[in-house]
């Protein structure tokens, strides 16, 4: 080939390859860490979700890291009538992390892994209600008034990992200065 001679496009995979390979870590480990013994609802999947709106761009590869940990997980861990709304509630998650896609600072983080734990805890407790519970005031009080302690671990899991997802970045980002271009 000459000097004049155009010079050849790159394969667009190649440009897509650390996405996709940080796309399946994130499901591995996703989908790994709900095996470990944990506390009930202490669980890194909110904040994977949380993450992967927040960094990923496309919506719909964002929700393939929960719905696909969550699915092969739930395979092995056992299938539940709430499934669709647990599921519901982390794509809310890729939802509240892509509102922050352009302004990834602590507060913001904090903000949306607090609303997606309440989120989570209100639409799922209320569906749990109506599914397990007597249709009355005391029916709503007594589930929401028992699933406090899972809340908690729910609030708890969600800062804890998301501290360290978000973290893990911003000190990359600092160590790495080109991955601070797809943040700024």
């Amino acid at each position: 080939m000459g000097a004049d001679s155009p010079t050849r496009p790159q394969p667009e995979h190649k440009d897509n390859l650390p996405r996709i390979i940080l796309i399946v870590v994130l499901i591995v480990v996703g989908m790994v860490a709900r095996f470990l013994p944990y506390p009930p609802n202490f669980s890194p999947i909110g904040a994977l979700a949380l993450f992967a709106g927040a960094t990923l761009g496309a919506k719909f590869r964002a929700a393939l890291i929960p719905l696909t940990a969550m699915l092969l997980s739930d395979y092995w861990l056992g299938m539940h009538a709430l499934m669709p709304v647990v599921y519901g509630c982390f794509l809310f998650n890729v939802w509240l992390g892509s509102r922050i896609q352009s302004r990834l600072k602590p507060l913001s983080v904090f903000g949306v892994s607090v609303a997606g734990s309440v989120v989570f805890f209100a639409v799922t407790n209320g569906a749990c209600w109506y599914v397990g519970y007597p249709h009355t005031w005391a029916g709503l009080l007594s589930c929401y008034t028992l699933a406090i302690p899972f809340f908690q671990n729910t609030l708890a899991g969600d800062l804890f990992f998301t501290t360290i997802l978000f973290g893990s970045l911003g000190l990359a980002q600092w160590r790495f200065p080109v991955l601070r271009v797809a943040h700024s």
